[in-house]
């Protein structure tokens, strides 16, 4: 090929990939917003000026680094074109990505503008999660490579060293740690109570008597607590509370919106100065944020920051925690069970290296477990007693949301699943080596071919086809447990503090790849964590009555998400890259975008779920059983195909 024709190919590629992201991405969101307004109930919040306002903001600061890149650069924003050079001056000296936050800013402020619930509630996280999925599942590491290191702007939290905090590290915190906070409360607390929401509110709850004049301990908190990222003398600990603080908001909101537990605060007798804080205190709360009480988390964790700066007042910075703790309970604001809520998750927090130090141990003592028995030319591998576990779990969840009259349904399509997951994978990875191997893109592409053979039967396909996905995600996260044994879906080498070590000599990272005794990224424990949590928010979707349809297509959403990025931390010698991206990392994407055009198609609400039936447990166990056979049993002598798993 010439230069002229290569410049000429560069050009219209930097062209295409513009008008992707300047004009058909923001269009395709409009469109979604616009549609899910009309599926999806949820409250509207809008203003012209604040929206017009956030959304200046955001085009000022993505037009900012656009000047920026072009100028100190010599390039535009494209990860697949990078500019020349590493840019740190203009607006990248005080932020990292100010186009991907600006972009975030104007689709929250035009939502706010058009009135646009579905663009405020679901667009706007949504585009922040595929953002974030991109930088750290593929940008980051391509920026590394290409420049050799990283800009580091000086809105960004503190490094884990003995140095003095600077001025900058406290206003970071501020606005990387303490606004997200209050945005994400706050948005808790517009969007209200929930239908068949929890109390933590007891028959004990009654005789505590309210004490007004204890506002002044509970309305301390927010000194006591704002004041804390100044008390810092080492970059550590501000480092720390706000790594922990950002934990907390993360863990406690989304069970928040998962798991709404509310506690409705006592009325206030009597006229008095404090009575008049208190009901100042309750203007605009509601009692969906208060199990746990972050009031309790925010004292514990300045407490603490406070008493690693003066260790010889300790006592005095964990004596105000728990007077502020109290306060909850005198002022009337928080049920009873709202403190030891609140203790725990701080404890979650503050404990969070030992909590992962024990999953990390426990997920390498799994992934060392291989046993298998041979009697004669058949042999049984242990790893696949977690299929059997995952389908005995899952499967009576798909009957429980879709109906007792389609469990036979539900059988066929698992069984047809997993013939589609070994065919894929024979396809695209089958080998010498690899006589019988698995792909889950080959499973879930199977069940989106059965829907329509569903409907054309007669059956309720979209509710068939949500209720599958609701049960898969879960059925998807315990089954990472048999890849963890297996080898399979491994991730590259890690740092120690993270990575697990393989040292059996029969599973296939000690068998395929050179990471045998190497620290690698436990993958599988990252996908069971995300799928887990996937499960439960379309099971959240489907408690709330959301549209069939909708629920179907954030499982196949979110669980590209978590691909994109798990793909990311693979190591599997034999995954293809095409384009800079894994081959799984394409078809997350298409994940992604499908995902996005199912939700948005019309249908039915999600019913009542209804009782399986004892039958069900009977079916999910010959599924469980023919699943073991399928993952499990094989023919080590045999060199035909599907005949051999290892």
């Amino acid at each position: 090929m010439t230069p002229a024709k290569m410049r000429r190919r560069g050009a219209a590629g930097r062209i295409a990939y513009g008008s992707l992201f300047v004009v058909a991405l923001p269009a395709l969101l409009a469109l979604w917003a616009r549609q899910l307004d009309r599926l999806v109930s949820l409250p509207a919040l809008g203003s012209r000026s604040v929206g017009g306002a956030v959304a200046l903001v955001g085009a000022a600061a993505m037009a900012a680094g656009t000047l920026a890149l072009w100028t100190r650069g010599r390039g535009l924003p494209m990860s697949a074109y990078p500019p020349e050079r590493l840019v740190t001056e203009g607006i990248y000296r005080y932020v990292s990505d100010p186009l991907y936050v600006g972009a975030v800013f104007v689709c929250a402020g035009v939502s706010l503008f058009a009135h646009s619930a579905a663009g405020l509630w679901i667009v706007t996280p949504v585009l922040a999660l595929c953002i974030a999925a991109w930088v750290f599942g593929f940008e980051r590491d391509l920026t590394r490579r290409h420049f050799g290191a990283l800009a580091e702007p000086l809105l960004r939290l503190p490094s884990d060293i003995e140095d003095r905090p600077t001025a900058w590290h406290r206003i970071s915190f501020y606005v990387l740690v303490f606004a997200p906070w209050l945005v994400c409360f706050q948005s808790v607390e517009f969007l209200g109570v929930p239908a068949g929401a929890l109390t933590a509110t007891s028959a004990l709850d009654a005789r505590i008597p309210v004490i007004p004049w204890t506002e002044a301990l509970y309305f301390f908190a927010y000194p006591f607590t704002m004041l804390a990222p100044l008390a810092a003398t080492r970059q550590r600990d501000l480092r720390r509370l706000a790594v922990r603080a950002l934990w907390a908001t993360g863990v406690i909101i989304t069970f928040y919106l998962l798991v709404p537990v509310v506690a409705e605060a006592k009325p206030v007798a009597g006229d008095g100065f404090w009575q008049m804080m208190l009901r100042w205190e309750r203007w605009g709360d509601t009692p969906a944020t208060a199990f746990p009480s972050f009031h309790v988390v925010w004292a514990c964790l300045a407490a603490e920051l406070y008493a690693t700066t003066w260790p010889s007042r300790r006592w005095l910075a964990w004596g105000a925690a728990v007077l502020i703790s109290v306060s909850c309970l005198t002022t009337g604001m928080h049920a009873m069970a709202d403190l030891p809520a609140g203790v725990a998750a701080y404890v979650l927090v503050a404990r969070g290296r030992s909590v992962w130090s024990f999953i990390r141990r426990q997920a390498e003592r799994i992934a060392n477990s291989w046993w298998e028995l041979t009697l004669g030319p058949v042999r049984l591998q242990s790893h696949a007693l977690y299929i059997g576990l995952s389908t005995v779990l899952t499967m009576p969840v798909a009957v429980w949301l879709s109906g007792r009259e389609l469990r036979w349904w539900v059988f066929g399509v698992s069984v047809a699943a997993g013939v589609g997951a070994a065919v894929w994978a024979q396809v695209i990875e089958g080998s010498p080596q690899l006589l019988r191997p698995f792909g889950y893109f080959g499973g879930i592409f199977t069940v989106v071919l059965a829907i329509p053979v569903a409907a054309f039967a007669g059956v309720d396909a979209w509710r068939f086809f949500a209720a599958y996905c609701v049960a898969v995600a879960f059925g998807q996260g315990l089954a990472r447990l048999r890849c963890l044994v297996n080898g399979c879906c491994h991730g590259r080498q890690a740092p120690e503090a993270i990575g697990v070590r393989y040292t059996h000599p029969a599973n296939r990272v000690t068998r395929l790849s050179r990471l045998g005794g190497v620290p690698i990224h436990p993958t599988q424990i990252y996908s069971l964590g995300w799928m887990i949590l996937v499960g439960c928010i379309l099971l959240r979707f489907w408690m709330v009555e959301a549209p069939l349809p909708f629920i179907a297509g954030f499982y196949f959403l979110l669980s590209g998400l978590g691909r994109f990025v798990e793909e990311h931390f693979r190591g599997e010698p034999q995954t293809a890259t095409f384009g800079g991206l894994r081959l799984y990392q394409w078809l997350a994407l298409l994940f992604i975008v499908g995902g996005g055009a199912l939700s948005a198609i019309p249908g039915a609400s999600a019913p009542a779920p209804t009782w399986p039936g004892w039958s069900a447990l009977g079916i999910a166990a010959l599924a469980a059983v023919l699943g073991i056979a399928m993952f499990g049993v094989d023919f080590p002598r045999s060199q035909r195909r599907f005949s051999r798993l290892s």
